[in-house]
């Protein structure tokens, strides 16, 4: 675990950067600020988490660290042991996750719940979307208070790398952190337009199969009926309306995503 903090004091806020071994984009993310030396209105703390899984370009090493929270320092596997010291460095602070996927090729955010933190900070993201994981949950590190995931585009891409450092420079202008472009003051008052706000309600799952399709769009509703994936050419239709989260041919192996039903918006 790669730690640099900024400011004095104990840290209030922090970034968090490869949770997962394959997604280096919050880690490249984290590099570039870093260098840049920023000035600080609050401390900060920016984290490299799985150090050893990003060096070996894999996933994790023996356990899906975005599944082993609170961890435990006693546990058998790397990424337990790790859960446990990094929601240690975490106490007290609003903390930013930073993901990627397989799915979708803009920023989005996810959420445990609509607390106060994320009514605060993401209409100040630039954001296409906000989850709500509700149940779904088990294991990761949005369970822990005041922390909020985002995914920051396609798996390994560049656009991804961007896409994490504009995001963070928000969320720190956002959390106070530092000055918001173009003003004064640290944080940008004025806000953005209304962010749409997705409650998953199922997974989706995937029958067996050699070959995989998806025809329906991330946050776009599939009507009932509607054929929205197909299975060796076989297709799959809506049993009832929903909007899909996180739907791809193959970014996970039994599922192709989830269905979540569109609940309101943040602004």
């Amino acid at each position: 675990m790669e730690v640099h903090e900024l400011g004095d004091g104990p840290p209030e806020v922090a970034v968090v950067g490869a949770i997962h071994g394959d997604e280096p984009c919050g880690a490249r993310a984290i590099e570039r600020l870093v260098a840049e030396d920023p000035d600080v209105e609050r401390p900060v703390t920016f984290i490299v988490a799985n150090e050893e899984a990003l060096a070996d370009g894999s996933r994790y090493l023996e356990a899906d660290l975005n599944r082993s929270f609170p961890g435990d320092l006693d546990a058998n596997t790397h990424e337990e042991r790790l859960a446990h010291r990094l929601r240690s460095k975490l106490g007290g602070c609003t903390t930013l996750a930073i993901h990627s996927t397989q799915s979708y090729a803009e920023p989005f955010a996810v959420i445990d719940s609509v607390d106060e933190v994320a009514r605060a900070v993401t209409p100040h993201l630039p954001v296409d979307a906000v989850i709500q994981t509700d149940t779904f949950t088990e294991g990761r590190l949005i369970e822990h208070p005041h922390t909020l995931e985002v995914e920051a585009g396609l798996q390994g891409s560049p656009e991804a790398v961007d896409n994490a450092y504009w995001v963070t420079r928000a969320f720190l202008a956002a959390t106070g952190v530092i000055a918001a472009p173009g003003s004064d003051t640290v944080v940008d008052a004025g806000g953005r337009e209304a962010v749409p706000v997705f409650r998953l309600r199922d997974r989706i799952p995937k029958p067996p199969a050699e070959e995989y399709e998806v025809f329906a769009r991330n946050f776009e509703r599939v009507e009932n009926g509607e054929r929205f994936a197909a299975a060796d050419g076989e297709p799959l239709c809506a049993d009832e309306p929903f909007y899909p989260v996180l739907l791809s041919a193959y970014g996970y192996r039994d599922q192709f995503g989830y269905a979540a039903e569109r609940v309101g918006t943040i602004q």
